[in-house]
């Protein structure tokens, strides 16, 4: 009995016990958690300037589009996940053109590059139409306020291969086979004639017109052509390196146009007169980026990069090459060389005086051959 009772008051000590412990507890004021301040939340990322070419020709001509796409990866390297490039190639020129280009301003690039002369009215129309778009055409002469025109002064290439052709031809006859007679080709027949006649006055020169920038079977029957005529030293204002090949098959020499078509005839091949697009299309899309893109024409050569004679062949003797050097050290510094007078045309008239050079105008709108090219001019 004593024990149960001594059972039942321990019992009841305990409950008091936790009792008050469990009312200590309760009454216990809780410590105040710190405050985590709050994430910034991370700025979003600007979306990519989005830029787009047209191409009259496919990325596999090995010459003049195969130049202006290597400027376009150029560009990914240079600005990353700044910027996100697209191309259409094989455009003609005409209405397709101004369909592609429409397409292209409505799926938001905002600078968009044209890269043939024939693009040049199409793409005026649509740059009216899509004022916040911004559009740069290549080889033409029409501006506008959204609408650039730039160019390569190719015709500096075309003279630094005459001089090497005007050394290297046994018959004296150099051929050319040619696009279109626009201003900027019938400017690089004369440049490539006038370049060998610096060093070689005997020499006359013969052009073959295809109607074309790229067809490689025309290409060929007019390097051919002109090979059974005695030509031995041939270049090209056309697209593919058919004109080499030709060379390479009948053993003679010719240039690749645009590209280092070295590959193409190795054993043909004197130099490539080739273009650097990647200077031009740097400066443009950083101009872009910073907001200080304006309107206007660009005309860049060998002083600004662009032009170059590359892949000089081993058989071209060193005096020779050094010569090639120190004419285009004369182009570098800012020197025209290439239509300075006198400058006679084919029928012998002066079209510029001796101790001047040609005007911009002149050289713009060219459209008569130099004294020593033969034929006409298609009109």
């Amino acid at each position: 009995m004593l024990d149960f009772k001594k059972r039942n008051m321990l019992k009841s000590g305990l409950l008091i016990a936790a009792s008050v412990a469990l009312l200590a507890g309760c009454g216990k004021k809780e410590e105040a958690k710190p405050v985590e301040a709050p994430v910034a939340a991370a700025a979003p990322k600007p979306e990519p300037l989005k830029v787009a070419f047209v191409y009259v020709g496919p990325t596999g001509d090995a010459g003049w589009t195969f130049a202006h796409d290597n400027g376009r990866k150029a560009l990914e390297a240079e600005f990353g996940d700044k910027i996100q490039t697209t191309f259409v190639e094989k455009v003609p020129e005409g209405a397709d053109a101004e369909r592609v280009f429409r397409d292209l301003a409505t799926q938001g690039n905002k600078i968009i590059f044209g890269t043939t002369f024939g693009y040049m009215e199409p793409m005026l129309k649509v740059a009216k139409d899509f004022p916040d778009v911004k559009f740069e055409h290549a080889t033409g002469y029409k501006t506008a306020p959204n609408m650039a025109v730039y160019e390569t002064k190719t015709f500096q290439g075309a003279y630094l291969a005459g001089v090497v052709a005007g050394k290297m031809t046994k018959t004296n006859k150099l051929g050319v086979v040619a696009s279109f007679p626009i201003p900027e080709v019938i400017r690089n027949i004369n440049a490539f004639t006038l370049g060998a006649q610096s060093v070689n006055p005997k020499i006359s020169t013969r052009a073959v017109w295809i109607s074309s920038w790229f067809d490689p079977a025309k290409e060929r029957d007019a390097a051919l052509s002109m090979i059974g005529q005695g030509v031995d030293v041939l270049i090209q204002n056309t697209d593919s390196p058919a004109t080499l090949q030709a060379a390479e098959e009948k053993g003679v020499f010719a240039f690749g146009w645009d590209s280092d078509m070295s590959a193409f005839g190795p054993k043909a091949h004197l130099g490539s007169a080739v273009i650097d697009w990647a200077p031009y299309y740097k400066k443009t899309i950083q101009a872009v980026l910073d907001g200080k893109w304006a309107t206007g024409e660009t005309w860049w050569g060998v002083q600004e990069a662009s032009i170059d004679l590359a892949s000089l062949n081993a058989s071209v003797p060193d005096d020779v090459k050094k010569l090639v050097a120190d004419k285009k050290a004369e182009l570098a510094s800012g020197k025209a060389i290439v239509f300075s007078g006198p400058l006679l045309d084919q029928a012998g008239k002066e079209k510029v005086a001796a101790g001047k050079d040609a005007e911009i105008g002149m050289l713009k709108g060219m459209n008569f051959y130099v004294k020593g090219v033969q034929g006409t001019i298609p009109k």
